[in-house]
């Protein structure tokens, strides 16, 4: 017997005044919101972690080491309850800061580790030749980073970072085991109370393709932009 398909399921009213497809919308949102917020924090420590593990220093090498196998050594979904049930525990003004911003807390330093490992061997890449070239000219080790180093890494490090943007997407589904209303949350619900899980599952699996093809599409333009023309890579 063939499955009788009832896409219309997504214009029922769920009983809050609103439709399925709007609450849809809305979840797809938050999906995107959770996503792009932990983004922002996994990009901006994980370029410091990753740079500060290439420093001359043995002491913030091994700082930056213990930070990315801490949050890659601990599965995503323990470091959300830890952040949710923990943190606040142990941290009083932290009972007061909504769920939404304990996932993004706890996907951002999640991924931060992994963007580390990115910088770093982006970093380590390159010619040792470009850094004593720097020191050379009268720059501060500093200065060297910030405008010799840094700026070629970060464009040789573009398509493993689209990996992660990409991956950033799909793990914020972790989210709903939190109560954050994302598009895993309403799926489990929307199929509970209209069972027609084939549907709902197809639709919400639908928008994290398009979420993560969106992201792959503008990484890609954004490589395109910076590639350095004729560069194979280096090494040390």
């Amino acid at each position: 017997m063939a499955y009788r398909w009832e896409w219309d399921v997504f214009l029922r009213d769920t009983g809050g005044g609103q439709s399925y497809l709007e609450w849809m919308l809305s979840a797809w949102g938050w999906t995107l919101s959770v996503a792009a917020c932990a983004w922002v924090v996994a990009l901006a420590f994980g370029s410091v972690i990753g740079t500060v593990r290439t420093l001359p220093s043995r002491g913030w090498v091994l700082a930056g080491n213990a930070w990315v196998e801490l949050f890659r050594n601990i599965p995503l979904l323990v470091q959300i309850f830890l952040w949710y049930h923990v943190v606040p525990a142990l941290v009083p003004p932290m009972r007061e800061a909504p769920s939404f911003l304990l996932v993004v807390f706890a996907l951002g330093f999640f991924t931060s580790a992994r963007v580390a490992e990115q910088v770093r061997a982006g970093i380590q890449s390159l010619p040792g030749g470009q850094r004593m070239a720097g020191l050379a000219v009268g720059l501060t080790l500093a200065q060297t980073y910030r405008y010799v180093i840094l700026p070629m890494a970060f464009r040789i490090i573009v398509p493993p970072l689209t990996s992660e943007a990409m991956n950033i997407i799909k793990n914020s589904s972790v989210a709903f085991a939190v109560s954050i209303a994302e598009l895993t949350l309403f799926a489990l619900q929307a199929q509970e109370e209209t069972s027609r899980g084939i549907e709902v599952y197809l639709a919400v699996t639908g928008l994290y393709m398009l979420s993560a093809f969106a992201v792959n599409r503008v990484m890609a333009g954004i490589e395109r932009r910076v590639r350095v023309p004729g560069y194979v890579g280096g090494g040390r």
